[in-house]
């Protein structure tokens, strides 16, 4: 049984898509998670009550409502009610802390505020009243209920801004991205176009829902009515069962995500570790091309790889069916309707899943061209397939005496290493060159020492040219990375390292 999607007008809204779902297939799941079940008609049912409680409690459209919520089926049960509503939305990452939540409750001027009370040893209820929160209420087990008889008519059109998403904010304070419906629609579908799933698969969500992938991976299920198994809290070996038991056939979430997969099938090689699994995909962090290799290789599953940002969900997606080499060298092409453009190396985008601007009109137009194209700080290029290869970021370019040196050139390289099992390479201030090229290592278990020597000479041998060989390795037992997609946070080995 294959759900082909359905046209949706320009001004189409997310619960429209949901509405048009529970009727075509109204007993089918769509979620799965700790033995629990929703149906398509489940959700539209229960987010019709919850949109109602929610009314009751002086939640109008337009009213913007704060949620810091793990991946529950609850959660995006709450997230549709508030869709059904009208509501603006800004969902934050539950591992974020006062400093991040404080600056997301201020600046989106959030009138009610949902937390999951004390999840993982965290009091949030607590944190939002510290923080002087409006309209705190826990939702979690037990989520707002009303008659769907007060509700006033579903929003209309989807090119009103009702979300704000918030980028990582390493350094700074985060942006605050202001997203309609009709972008995320236009993130999920093409995500579905480029994956090309059919009703018979089976999905998963292992990464926070809050996150700006939690809408786009969802719109693709409602389109194709697929389910999705949602891990509340996702670590290996301990998902697997559930992988097992429901027989994910497509999972992924980022390149973290490819690693720990791949360390799983290397305790038992030959064994399939999900023996459902047909695809690994995802996006969010460069993928070096000998992980893709080595997945295909030792997994026997297909890997296609994305790429996408808060600001656009979804810009390019490999193909199932894609030439190996460029699904190995490349993040994919662009859908239909999404324009690229290179401007001095700099990739730029135009197209409906793009976002409005920020909360921030300064950051608004600085962030946009004349021509309407967003600036992403990202280096790239185009092949003459259409495929978009990656190079760096603007400010992951090392300026060594003069010469511009790409960190991902070098990191894809070291990856090939047998002693590497990750690598960031980073820039490091030095007075007689400018910058010098630092290579911090995490090795897989088991292997040897590795010394400087030793890479220079394996990268000479890879070809790489005499200036860009790092002048300085560091062997660390863990890469620091982020709690979402798991990206390694190079401003902390900056910090770390700048002034040893």
């Amino acid at each position: 049984m294959n759900e082909t999607p359905y046209a949706l007008s320009s001004s189409a809204t997310l619960w429209e898509l949901v509405t048009r779902r529970a009727a075509l297939t109204p007993g089918r799941p769509l979620f799965h998670q700790d033995g629990r079940t929703l149906t398509f008609e489940a959700l539209r049912a229960r987010a019709e009550r919850v949109a109602a409680g929610l009314y009751g409690m002086g939640v109008r459209p337009g009213t913007v409502v704060a949620w810091q919520l793990p991946t529950r089926i609850e959660t995006a049960v709450l997230s549709f009610a508030l869709a059904r509503l009208g509501a603006v939305q800004t969902p934050v990452i539950p591992f974020h802390r006062d400093r991040e939540v404080g600056f997301a409750l201020r600046e989106s001027r959030a009138e009610f505020f949902a937390v999951p009370g004390t999840w993982r040893g965290f009091d949030h209820a607590e944190m939002a009243r510290r923080l002087g929160a409006k309209g705190v209420f826990e939702a979690y087990d037990d989520l707002p209920d009303g008659d769907p008889s007060s509700l006033p008519p579903p929003p209309s059109d989807g090119t009103a801004v009702r979300w704000i998403y918030w980028t990582s904010g390493t350094t700074s304070d985060p942006k605050g991205v202001l997203h309609t419906d009709r972008s995320l629609l236009a993130g999920g579908s093409c995500l579905a176009h480029a994956l090309r799933p059919s009703a018979d698969d089976v999905g998963s969500i292992a990464f926070p829902y809050a996150h700006i992938g939690g809408p786009d991976y969802t719109v693709m299920l409602l389109l194709y009515g697929f389910p999705a198994v949602l891990f509340e809290q996702f670590a290996l070996p301990d998902a697997l069962a559930a992988y097992r038991a429901h027989g994910v056939t497509m999972a992924g979430g980022s390149t973290a995500f490819y690693s720990m997969f791949l360390a799983e099938q290397r305790k038992r090689p030959g064994k399939p570790v999900v023996p459902s699994l047909r695809l690994l995909a995802g996006g969010g962090a460069p993928k070096p091309p000998e992980l893709y290799h080595a997945v295909v290789r030792e997994m026997g599953v297909r890997l296609t790889h994305g790429y996408g940002m808060t600001e656009v969900p979804m810009i390019t997606m490999g193909a199932p069916d894609d030439d190996p080499d460029l699904l190995a060298a490349t993040e994919g092409r662009p859908p239909e309707g999404m324009e690229i453009r290179i401007v001095d190396g700099e990739v730029r985008l135009r197209g409906e899943a793009v976002c409005q601007g920020y909360l921030d009109p300064g950051q608004t137009a600085e962030a946009f061209d004349d021509e309407g194209f967003l600036r992403t700080g990202d280096l790239g290029r185009l092949t003459d397939t259409g495929h978009l290869v990656l190079t760096g970021r603007l400010k992951d370019v090392i300026i060594r005496k003069g010469e511009n040196i790409s960190a991902q050139e070098i990191e894809d390289l070291l990856h090939r290493h047998p002693a590497v099992g990750d690598v960031a390479v980073i820039g490091l201030p030095d007075a007689a060159r400018g910058e010098l090229v630092c290579a911090v290592v995490e090795q897989p278990p088991g292997a040897g020492a590795l010394t400087l020597a030793d890479v220079t000479a394996f990268l000479r041998a890879q070809g790489l040219s005499v200036h860009k060989l790092p002048e300085r390795l560091e062997v660390v037992d863990a890469l620091p990375r982020g709690e979402t997609l798991r990206k390694v946070l190079k401003y902390k080995l900056r910090e770390r390292y700048s002034g040893t």
